[in-house]
């Protein structure tokens, strides 16, 4: 299993950079960022760290770490574009990226901004085809493609990842289409949930990729859960907060639940720094966890 730190972009490039290059120091396995320009509450005053940008950053500075969106939301930016920039970041990072892609939902930041905004079968619809998008750009030389809402003309993408197969990670627990597109496209599949919900979606992906002949265990599952060690959690302010699976308890608990996980097919479990606080009180959680929590999964 791997172990990924997911920081929020709600703090400052600072204290961003201080908990990646730490997690560098002390063996996680990768950094998460999301792709968002501004709350999703009714008060959207607070800074917001745009995600590209700091990826660059991370590659560049942060040695050692996968390093992705967790997840680019389709709608802000043509897949074309998206594909270029991925691949710039795999190259300044040397073959570290992942691209995380959504189909996008968070209606505030497309009405601020004047991005069209589609229901949700358009979205979905248009994650489909910008996943073909991506694909093509960045493993064919020379790229053709003409869909519902994408369309490539003799495109090329230069220079290419330093990775021969980047990976592109799907986030999303709709079962009807958005596992199916996993099952068509994903590398790692990624959504919140406590086990039971990972292993029941995991069976549907499953059935989606024995319908069209892919073999599912091709697919890497992640999911990301909130840890609240032996009663180190602070308060955060995040929207939806209820809807966070947390794991509390002691080592042993904590184990129990990365087992769970482990059954239910996780391969990256993602640590979220919201409840955690910062400097050394966040420090100090996820050591303990990478030393004292992680290793047996670590081992398997």
């Amino acid at each position: 299993m791997r172990f990924s730190i997911w920081p929020s972009t709600v703090q400052s490039w600072e204290d961003f950079h201080e908990v990646a290059a730490h997690a560098a120091e002390t063996g996680w396995d990768g950094v998460w960022a999301a792709d968002h320009f501004m709350p999703s509450t009714s008060s959207v005053d607070r800074p917001m760290l745009e995600c590209f940008t700091l990826l660059s950053a991370l590659a560049a500075s942060v040695p050692r770490l996968r390093i992705g969106s967790l997840v680019a939301g389709n709608t802000y930016r043509h897949p074309a574009v998206l594909a270029n920039m991925v691949a710039t970041l795999d190259r300044v990072s040397g073959g570290r990226a992942v691209l995380g892609l959504g189909a996008g939902w968070q209606e505030n930041e497309h009405a601020a901004y004047g991005i069209a905004f589609y229901d949700v079968p358009g979205r979905l619809a248009r994650l489909d085809e910008a996943c073909a998008v991506v694909r093509h750009l960045l493993d064919d030389k020379r790229s053709d493609f003409k869909g519902r809402f994408y369309t490539l003309t003799d495109a090329p993408l230069e220079p290419k990842p330093v990775q021969q197969h980047l990976p592109l990670l799907i986030g999303g627990g709709g079962e009807k289409v958005t596992l199916r597109v996993a099952a068509r496209w994903a590398d790692e599949w990624n959504t919140w949930g406590h086990p039971d919900v990972l292993a029941a979606k995991g069976r549907v992906l499953d059935r989606h990729c024995d319908s069209i002949g892919r073999d599912p265990e091709e697919i890497t599952r992640s999911a990301q859960v909130l840890i609240d060690l032996e009663g180190t959690a602070k308060e955060y302010d995040m929207p939806y907060r209820s809807a966070y699976p947390t794991a509390s308890g002691g080592v042993g608990a904590l184990q129990d639940v990365l087992h769970a996980y482990e059954e239910a097919k996780v391969g990256e479990f993602i640590v979220p720094d919201w409840n955690l606080g910062t400097g050394n009180s966040r420090r100090e959680v996820l050591d303990r966890f990478i030393e004292e929590v992680a290793p047996p999964f670590r081992a398997r």
